[in-house]
């Protein structure tokens, strides 16, 4: 029984160095299509905010000549979801006078790199080969990037899952039964652009009558480009084209050392709670150090793996949630250390313990995530960055605090570790 205690504990120590390892460092192969860096890794870790890496400015003027109030509003909200989608949480959009659009993207510092991550300024356009126009953006219902077997004859691959309403499936169904001749696949015309400003983003094949609703574009996509072309094809619906007026490149708001700094403060903030812990609770505190460690390689781990936008707000969000964490742990020790007193067995104080105070952590954590969710839902830019970290921080410190912390107390329990002194009493 002690020797398989010792064997799990070591085993998920392990498993928690694995993860922090990979945290720091990412991952050398793709998983699901997709690489995984370090958090801190500039070009494909996590994403820096305008306020800690500056980005780009782009102002866009309506090419109308009157539009009005709620022609404008709809156009920021399309352009502030294809921002969304994009997963630049932290960009701003805002009107500027009568006629045009301000966007603030950051950690994009090459203004036409950051036009082009944006997508379009016009409506979009599903064109046949000889030019004629079959469906509008305003015709597709929804658009999600998928990753599958598609094709019984083909492997597994990431494509785009398109939802078109009625009235373009029939017309859908026409175009590339007339595509999918033999006679364009002979002559090189079987295809169908998706085309954005009068620039071809996607041309894919087509290769049989489509007649239902439900259209896959498939090709030789990575998970970031089915993303950014669902993207693209979701929010290609403005009631105007839009052209760019201005385009230029800022700095950091913050310094260029902001992120370095606050990066040192966070991590002698933890280092001292870890310390506390250890020296308060001991081996409650040892364990609970070992699932807060695994607690923040996790979320690094998330956040590099969905390129999550990080600002000062997005920090906020993270070191509320290790808070949260923490005190999820202190609650249930506090409970253990009151079992003890009463003279119950280890074993029968740790149960009790977190029985007592599931409820309070369960209570405190969905409370602040439902928060964290109308925060997301009704927020924009900066608002959704803290909404998405805090949100993530909120489920992950749920996991670690109440499963890996009471497995690991549990196997400590089985290493016949049962002094009541060690356990802060």
């Amino acid at each position: 029984m002690m020797a398989k205690s010792i064997i799990k504990f070591t085993i998920t120590v392990l498993i928690i160095a694995v993860l922090a390892y990979v945290a720091v460092n990412g991952v050398p192969f793709k998983i699901f299509g997709r690489t995984i860096a370090g958090a801190l890794d500039e070009e494909n870790g996590i994403r820096r905010g305008l306020d800690l890496v500056g980005g780009s400015v782009i102002v866009y003027e309506a090419e109308a000549n009157s539009v009005t109030d709620e022609e404008m509003s709809t156009t920021i909200d399309m352009m502030r979801q294809r921002l969304d989608t994009l997963g630049l949480f932290e960009a701003t959009v805002a009107r500027q006078g009568e006629k045009r659009i301000s966007i603030e993207i950051p950690a994009i510092s090459n203004p036409q790199e950051a036009m082009e991550k944006l997508g379009a300024t016009a409506e979009l356009k599903f064109v046949d080969a000889d030019g004629n126009v079959v469906i509008t953006g305003k015709e597709i219902v929804d658009a999600q990037p998928q990753y599958g077997q598609y094709d019984q004859s083909k492997p597994a691959g990431n494509y785009v899952a398109l939802k078109i309403n009625d009235e373009a499936t029939i017309k859908f169904s026409e175009a590339t039964e007339k595509a999918s001749s033999a006679e364009n696949i002979s002559n090189q015309k079987n295809y169908i652009s998706i085309v954005l400003d009068d620039n071809v983003i996607s041309q894919p094949r087509v290769e049989r009558r489509i007649d239902t609703s439900d259209v896959i574009i498939t090709g030789d996509f990575t998970a970031e480009d089915a993303g950014w072309l669902a993207s693209i094809i979701r929010a290609g619906k403005l009631p105007f084209s839009l052209k760019n007026v201005e385009l230029r490149s800022v700095g950091p708001t913050l310094g260029e050392k902001a992120l370095e700094t606050s990066l040192m403060a966070g991590g002698i903030g933890v280092i001292l709670v870890l310390i506390f812990m250890l020296l308060y609770y001991r081996v409650p505190g040892l364990v609970a150090d070992i699932a807060l460690i695994g607690y923040i390689s996790i979320v690094g781990i998330i956040m590099s793996a969905l390129r999550v936008n990080l600002s000062l707000p997005g920090i906020a969000g993270i070191i509320l949630s290790i808070g949260m964490a923490v005190d999820a742990n202190v609650i249930i020790f506090e409970r253990i250390k009151e079992e003890l007193r009463t003279g119950k067995t280890l074993r029968a104080s740790i149960d009790a313990g977190f029985s007592r105070a599931f409820t309070a952590i369960i209570d405190a954590n969905i409370t602040t995530l439902i928060a964290a969710v109308v925060l997301w839902r009704f927020g924009t830019g900066p608002i959704k960055g803290f909404a998405v970290t805090l949100s993530l921080g909120i489920i992950v410190s749920m996991f670690t605090a109440i499963i890996v912390t009471r497995f690991l107390l549990n196997q400590v329990v089985g290493m016949k570790i049962r002094n009541s002194k060690l356990y802060g009493v």
